[in-house]
């Protein structure tokens, strides 16, 4: 269940808070290969099944940036914001892939706000993002996103 705000005002207020964990979601060949058709990134660790089983990971692993996108999905299991008339993607700060997602594993999200600041568009709220790989003691993916809370 998504922790729920009150409007920008008491997510400004809640900077340092945890908002928590997602569900693990499990990285399947067909998003891959969907990603891959949406992006025009068809490179053969991505979308070749048969040739990635002979390459560094023994199989195919997800797009860096298909596990960056999960963000918006996990976004919504752990946030909503009421009184808002948006809440949109503003950019993202800094990005890192520490450890390849394999198809086929199973990825879950952490994050917590780490900042938030007015201006005349809006609240803009800097989330820090944890994309954790089960099994792994490194991490998918850690990333501040930066989301725009219009009144």
């Amino acid at each position: 269940m998504p922790q729920t705000f009150n409007g920008a005002d008491e997510v400004a207020h809640a900077v340092g808070t945890q908002l928590g964990e997602t569900e693990w979601l499990e990285i399947t060949q067909e998003q891959v290969d969907q990603f891959a058709e949406a992006t025009g990134d068809h490179q053969w660790i991505h979308v070749d099944v048969e040739r990635a089983k002979n390459g560094p990971y023994g199989g195919t692993i997800a797009h860096g940036y298909l596990t960056l996108s999960l963000i918006a999905r996990f976004g919504d299991e752990l946030f909503k914001v009421d009184g808002v008339t948006a809440k949109l993607n503003y950019g993202v700060n800094k990005v890192r892939f520490p450890a390849p997602v394999p198809v086929g594993t199973r990825v879950r999200a952490g994050a917590s706000i780490s900042n938030a600041v007015e201006t005349p568009a809006g609240v803009q709220v800097s989330l820090n993002w944890v994309i954790e790989l089960e099994g792994s003691t490194k991490p998918a993916c850690v990333a501040e996103t930066v989301v725009l809370l219009v009144p």
